[in-house]
């Protein structure tokens, strides 16, 4: 279960950066650090459908560029951050070969539920995300096939059970997903 390995320490984020690679995730949000075990097949299957429907709307209209986890996601050098959300969209300042420390401009995070995660994704990761003012959060829920969209301001989640519209700034026309496909066995 995705714990806090230590939560009596304060890590840096550096030090989560020299973690070998063993098949965790490690995330570092404001000096608590997050471990989840490597992403089971549905939850991959998940990403890869919301990745491939961003990715062909982006297409169509190029307003930033998806990608997905690992990265090491983080707001400066001096930052006791660095996240790993399952999918996210750079907004266009930042679009293009950079480090992931040179990213500070997004239009979307998404993280996908799974067991080990939950507690991270719907308070530490969402309060980090709405206090760094991330436009939207999708938490995709597939037990009970909904998606958490949050804003910076929201102060409860708006629940999604059919479809996901998301208008990202410059775009002309919404991104529209239909859950129902997600959802598929």
């Amino acid at each position: 279960m995705g714990m806090p390995a230590a939560q009596d320490r304060y890590y840096t984020r550096a030090e989560v950066l020299d973690f070998p690679e063993d098949g965790n995730r490690y995330e570092l949000v404001h000096g608590e650090l997050l471990v989840s075990p490597s992403p089971r097949s549905r939850h991959q299957r998940l990403v890869g459908d919301l990745y491939f429907a961003i990715r062909l709307y982006l297409q169509r209209f190029p307003v930033g560029e998806v990608m997905t986890s690992p990265a090491d996601i983080s707001w400066g050098e001096d930052d006791d951050t660095t996240v790993q959300p399952d999918i996210f969209v750079i907004a266009p300042p930042d679009v293009g070969p950079k480090e992931w420390i040179e990213l500070s401009h997004f239009h979307l995070f998404v993280e996908i539920l799974s067991p080990s995660t939950a507690r991270f994704d719907r308070f530490t990761k969402r309060r980090l995300y709405q206090e760094r003012k991330v436009p939207a959060y999708w938490i995709v829920d597939d037990e009970h096939r909904r998606v958490e969209i949050w804003t910076p301001q929201a102060t409860a989640p708006q629940y999604e059970s059919e479809r996901l519209t998301w208008l990202p700034p410059g775009a002309t026309e919404a991104c529209v997903i239909e859950l129902d496909a997600l959802w598929r066995e």
